[in-house]
């Protein structure tokens, strides 16, 4: 487990990370070794200033894959990592220098046809509105990571994200984006 203050890993993003860390390097190492997942857990607001130790982390979390590293001769790592679904998090004991999680796959519930239909162009509207130069968005795009592309782009409080991130409904999740968006003024780029 990687835990960063207010870092979502939402399924289908990518997430560049620069690891130095001594316990992350061996992390990334065991994981390399393995099938490549790592859990990137979000640190508790309350607990930013304990990075050095073992803050508590929210719950709910994502896995990701490291899709391509590059390992640096000081021992440091340049990762991409993309992913792959939301997980619930149990703490198990670790020998290693990181700490270890028992990850549980979550489900998603999906919209109904009609309720698909409604949000993915009200969905496409405001992420176009909140990326201009982005000119198109595939046409097969899942209504959850359109929902999810949204909520990364609008720089929520921790506690809104967490919020979010935790619906398992895409028809709710989606309408908290969609909420959230016409609350929040965008910034001229």
């Amino acid at each position: 487990m990687f835990p960063l203050p207010n870092v979502f890993l939402f399924p289908g993003a990518l997430m560049p990370l620069h690891i130095f860390e001594p316990r992350y390097r061996q992390m990334v190492e065991d994981s390399l070794d393995g099938p490549g997942r790592i859990v990137m857990a979000t640190v508790l607001e309350s607990h930013h200033d304990d990075l050095a130790g073992r803050p508590p982390v929210f719950e709910y979390a994502g896995i990701g894959e490291i899709r391509h590293h590059e390992k640096l001769p000081d021992g440091r790592f340049f990762i991409n990592l993309v992913g792959c679904a939301r997980v619930h998090l149990r703490e198990i004991e670790s020998t290693r220098l990181y700490r270890r999680v028992e990850a549980t796959l979550l489900e998603e519930t999906q919209p109904t046809r009609e309720e698909e239909c409604a949000l993915r162009n009200e969905l496409r509207a405001a992420i176009l509105a909140r990326t201009p130069k982005l000119r198109d968005l595939p046409l097969d795009m899942p209504v959850g990571h359109m929902a999810d592309f949204l909520l990364m782009r609008l720089e929520l409080p921790q506690s809104a994200m967490q919020a979010a991130f935790a619906r398992l409904s895409v028809t709710e999740r989606a309408r908290c984006a969609l909420a959230e968006h016409a609350r929040r003024p965008q910034r001229p780029n």
